[in-house]
Order: C-alpha cells, then sequence, then structure tokens
C-alpha cells in the first residue's frame, strides 16, 4: 500500500520551505541581505539551532550566500541567466539589441495581459505607485532615476502575472537593461526619444492594467516597444552618418 507514517517536520525544514518560496516568488531578490540571525529567529519564531541548520542547508544548496563580516544573502547567481561570454557578445552586436526588443515585446504583451486579468488590487496598487513615481522624476531629468523606475515599473507587470519561470528569466533581462547592455535610455534621448512621450506610454499602459482590459495592456505594451524599436532604429542611423561625415571631414582636411 502506499502509505507511511506521518511524521513531524523539523523547525529547520520549515524555515528551508518559506524561504525557497520567498525566493522563488522573486520576494527575495539576488544580492538581497537577510535580517540578522537574531531578528530572523524572532521573526520567524524558531530557535537559532533551527536556524542555523536551515541556512546551513540552503547556501549548500546555492540558494543563499556568506559574506565575511556582512552576513547572509540571497545568492547573486540566482540572478544571472547570462554567462559573461554572452553578455559581452549582446552587447557587441546590434542583432541582438533587435531581437531582444521583440522578446520582450511578446513577453511583456503576454505578461500584461495576465496581469489585467490574474493580478490582485495589491498588485495593480504596487504598478500604479511606481508610475505615480515616474510622474514625479520626470521635471528632475535624472536619466538614472528614469531608467530604474522604467525597469521597476516593467518588471512589476511581470510580479503581477504570477508566472514564477517569467518572472525570473525576465528579472535577469532587466538587469541587463539597467547595465545598459542592450541599450542606453541616456542615448535614446539623443535621438529626438521624447521623454514626455514614454512617460505618456507608460500612462496608457498603466491606464489599461487599472482598468483590468488585457487586451488594451497588450497594445499599449506592444506600441511602447514599437516606439523603443524605431528611436533605436534612428540612434543606429545617426552613429552610421555622422561616422561618413567624419571620414569627410578628415579627407577635406587633408585635401
Amino acid at each position: 500500500m502506499p502509505f507511511h507514517k506521518v511524521q513531524s517536520e523539523k523547525l529547520s525544514q520549515s524555515v528551508v520551505r518559506q524561504i525557497e518560496l520567498l525566493i522563488l516568488r522573486g520576494i527575495l531578490r539576488p544580492g538581497e541581505r537577510l535580517p540578522s540571525e537574531r531578528e530572523l529567529s524572532e521573526k520567524l519564531g524558531v530557535s537559532r539551532p533551527s536556524l542555523r541548520d536551515a541556512v546551513a542547508e540552503l547556501q549548500e544548496r546555492g540558494l543563499l550566500a556568506s559574506r565575511a563580516g556582512a552576513g547572509i544573502y540571497v545568492a547573486e547567481v540566482l540572478g544571472s541567466a547570462f554567462s559573461p561570454a554572452l553578455v559581452q557578445l549582446f552587447s557587441a552586436h546590434d542583432e541582438a539589441v533587435f531581437d531582444y526588443i521583440a522578446f520582450r515585446r511578446d513577453m511583456e504583451g503576454l505578461a500584461a495581459e495576465r496581469a489585467a486579468r490574474m493580478g490582485s488590487d495589491t498588485d495593480l496598487k504596487v504598478i500604479g505607485t511606481i508610475f505615480e513615481k515616474m510622474e514625479a522624476a520626470l521635471p528632475k531629468r535624472n536619466p538614472a532615476d528614469e531608467a530604474r523606475l522604467d525597469a521597476d515599473f516593467h518588471m512589476a507587470i511581470i510580479e503581477a502575472s504570477h508566472n514564477v519561470i517569467m518572472l525570473h528569466m525576465m528579472r535577469s533581462m532587466y538587469d541587463l537593461l539597467r547595465e545598459g547592455v542592450f541599450y542606453n535610455r541616456q542615448v535614446m534621448f539623443k535621438q529626438r526619444t521624447n521623454r514626455e512621450q514614454l512617460l505618456d506610454q507608460h500612462r496608457a499602459i498603466n491606464d489599461a492594467l487599472q482598468a483590468r482590459d488585457p487586451d488594451a495592456a497588450r497594445d499599449a505594451v506592444e506600441a511602447h516597444l514599437d516606439y523603443v524599436e524605431a528611436a533605436l532604429l534612428r540612434q543606429r542611423k545617426a552613429e552610421h552618418h555622422e561616422e561618413i561625415a567624419r571620414q569627410r571631414l578628415l579627407h577635406e582636411r587633408e585635401r
């Protein structure tokens, strides 16, 4: 018969499962520091020895990592879907940039549909709160802050779609976006990319999500990424024209 005696679970295993789920659901993020041993044991209601056993198991499995004198952190490897060699290859070829945008268009369109249907009221409040921060950041014209909020806004939509595989995959993609591997938002602004237009596009996405309109949410995401693609094409063309102009200038000076 397929039965066995029920055994009570060790406290340390309960701790392991709770931390696992927080990592899986993207609540604990790569590189995030856990509370101190005393604080965490109090939050979890377990003894320090039980907590140490749980942390040791999670470290052995590569989910947590210790830093000398700094504490315990969620392992960075969880956010590294791409090897350094592949990242370097991505950054060296335009083909990767435009494939990246196409991939985002497909995945984020789907995520926006799911978020409109399946996101909780609190999920939508998170998205709305980030958009409000984007509005407040516009007059300050700080490209680093704008890029961070842009990525946070899109990541919140992914989180609201409630698919953990999509969550971790896209989080890795946004890490590369923040680092400017695929394109640099500040450079885009040199090519008639209008901050107000970008904000309006994000407003359209937010409005569709708050209205729980899946089709409108997907359309708004796709329109936004179509605009980004066109801006990058203009950027590449301008760079090409500038290179030709420099060659002409050098030739003219040498005549």
